[in-house]
């Protein structure tokens, strides 16, 4: 028979004819139908991965600015923040020194108050001390004299010079003391 005197690892001609023959059909029907839908497939998904990728450095480039924009408000805020505070604390200033101002005007007008109510209580009691005093000047002086001092002018007359050589008396130990 034919297959003793075959070599087993040298392939049959007629075997590898028909098998070249069916390799390029097979080949001829993959490149003719098969290779096509499948360049168009890889093409699609080139188109689609540069697309992407376009669309992303859109989106970043976009996101970029977004960054930028809201960096440049924020420092715009933060600006106008800093601002608002610098003229928060002129007003506070302002206002303190106003208050400042209004409280030594009210201090001023106490102290003004004040001693108007103090020389008023003062010549007062001078007005009651020199009516207290003639009266009692006039009882001593009448002791003294040994008549009545009953005439109001006279009263009004002894105790006016007594009253003014008192005066007198505390004006010079006034200046004896100062010197």
């Amino acid at each position: 028979m034919i297959l003793a005197d075959q070599n087993p690892l040298v392939p049959n001609a007629t075997e590898s004819i028909i098998g070249l023959l069916a390799f390029l059909i097979v080949f001829g029907v993959l490149a003719k139908l098969v290779m096509p839908r499948a360049q168009k497939i890889l093409e699609a998904r080139t188109d689609a991965i540069e697309g992407g990728l376009e669309r992303a450095k859109q989106v970043q480039a976009e996101a970029d600015a977004r960054l930028k924009d809201y960096q440049d408000q924020l420092a715009e805020a933060r600006h106008e923040a800093s601002r608002l505070r610098e003229q928060a604390r002129e007003q506070g200033a302002q206002i303190l020194a106003q208050m400042r101002a209004e409280g030594e005007a009210q201090r001023q007008r106490l102290i003004d108050s004040a001693q108007e109510t103090i020389d008023a209580n003062r010549q007062q009691a001078l007005n009651s001390l020199r009516a207290e005093v003639g009266s009692l000047a006039i009882q001593l002086a009448s002791r003294i004299v040994g008549e009545s001092l009953e005439d109001e002018a006279r009263q009004r007359r002894t105790v006016d010079r007594f009253l003014a050589q008192l005066e007198d008396q505390s004006a010079s130990a006034a200046q004896q003391a100062g010197r």
